[in-house]
């Protein structure tokens, strides 16, 4: 009796007790936090990328003897690459892909995809873009522009817009339990700053590499 009223009044080992009843739940919600922080700070990453690359495209170019800026295919390598380097750890092109399309108005008025430069291994349904291909809207006005049902994005006449998709595989850091799809999507636009030479597309009076979407690099 005497041993069992000492067990009664000892109090040692009530805290762990406490964290290993606790434990089953509380772990599970730390674990829960960290994997959602991490899923939103890699999708706002990759946003922050699409917009600067976005922007880059829309500014680079060499000067013509036309008053206008002619876009070369060593420009454009040089903004995907800027793209890479600021997805950094993320390694973009890796684990996704990049499409850049030049949004024009075709002879007919309407809306029409003039050229597109890709980069990234992955490929498929929800790496390809959603939004069209090289061509589509060549002539007519039945393609509406790239983007969202409701939001779509339009070129102004005489110039085009930088359309940027980038599609990404989220690796989590615990488990994809925690985040449902693992598949990210950002896109962005600008519209071309300068005075662009639209007719010619992408030139490559340099012998750069040519980033078409049939072809699949890092």
């Amino acid at each position: 009796m005497t041993r069992l009223k000492r067990l009664a009044r000892d109090t040692g080992g009530t805290a762990m007790l406490e964290f290993a009843l606790s434990l089953p739940l509380v772990l599970p919600l730390g674990l829960f936090g960290i994997e959602m922080s991490n899923y939103a700070l890699t999708q706002l990453k990759l946003s922050q990328v699409a917009l600067v690359l976005a922007d880059n495209a829309s500014r680079v170019g060499v000067d013509s003897g036309l008053s206008t800026q002619e876009l070369r295919e060593a420009d454009v390598n040089d903004v995907i690459q800027g793209a890479r380097l600021q997805g950094g750890a993320m390694d973009i092109t890796t684990g996704g892909r990049i499409t850049l399309s030049s949004l024009e108005v075709n002879s007919d008025g309407g809306q029409w995809i003039h050229w597109q430069r890709c980069a990234g291994l992955a490929s498929g349904t929800g790496n390809d873009s959603s939004y069209g291909v090289t061509g589509d809207g060549a002539t007519g006005t039945s393609f509406q522009g790239m983007g969202e049902t409701g939001a779509k994005v339009t070129a102004p006449p005489s110039s085009a817009v930088m359309f940027v998709e980038i599609n990404y595989t989220y690796t989590p850091l615990v488990s994809h339990y925690f985040v449902g799809t693992t598949q990210l999507r950002s896109t962005a636009s600008m519209i071309v700053r300068d005075n662009r030479l639209l007719s010619s597309a992408v030139t490559n009076d340099a012998h750069a590499d040519s980033l078409t979407c049939d072809k699949h690099t890092t």
